[in-house]
């Protein structure tokens, strides 16, 4: 089961269907681009990120989502370079 479902994120998001195989989706490959306005790709992202790091508490996921929208620079987009950037600054960010 994921981490997160829809009506767990707390901001603003689009929400256009895009295939479940889709690298937008499925995070593969790296350098796809993360849309941090599209709610299926965040949510998907946050899942992503919950499992490889084995988190069981929806307090990591929701910290994850308010660091992607409020302190993620704009130039960080590839999914392996935001996911750097998040273990790079977990500590930084409440």
């Amino acid at each position: 089961m994921p981490l997160l479902q829809r009506s767990d994120l707390k901001f603003e998001y689009r929400w256009t269907v895009i295939p479940p195989d889709d690298p937008r989706i499925t995070g593969k490959p790296d350098s796809t681009f993360l849309n941090r306005g599209e709610g299926y790709e965040v949510l998907a992202f946050i899942n992503s990120f919950a499992i490889a790091n084995d988190w069981k508490q929806k307090s990591s996921g929701l910290k994850t989502e308010r660091l992607l929208n409020k302190y993620l620079p704009g130039d960080i987009r590839s999914h392996a370079n935001v996911r750097k950037w998040l273990v790079e600054n977990w500590k930084k960010h409440d």
